[in-house]
């Protein structure tokens, strides 16, 4: 055999292990990448800068309408519970007998 094409597959073959590692080091940056937008809910985009989800569709603005309800009923509810909280509190940490004055004046002003 020729002693430069030796050389040349002797070299070939010590650097195609770092070759591969590489190639597989950017296969999986790029794979954890796009786990990590997944994840955190950025969006996808093609590789001319299009996203890729969510399209925009009737089904699509349907659900994103019927959540924004749902988040308005829960905003509601949540506030109403902070109110009855802070009256529970209050009437925890007061002392029993401005509970009982403020419970005679409530009776006094139904009668």
């Amino acid at each position: 055999m020729d002693p430069e094409f030796v050389l040349i597959t002797d070299t070939m073959i010590k650097l195609l292990p770092w070759v591969a590692l590489i190639v597989a080091l950017g296969v999986g940056g790029s794979l954890l990448a796009t786990w990590l937008k997944i994840k955190n809910g950025y969006p996808l985009t093609s590789s001319w800068g299009l996203p890729l989800h969510p399209k925009k569709d009737d089904e699509a603005q349907e659900r994103i309408r019927l959540l924004t309800q749902e988040n308005a009923q829960l905003r509601a509810e949540v506030g109403s519970v902070k109110d009855r909280l802070a009256v529970v509190e209050r009437i925890v940490t007061d002392d029993g007998t401005r509970l009982a004055k403020e419970i005679d004046n409530l009776q006094i002003t139904r009668n």
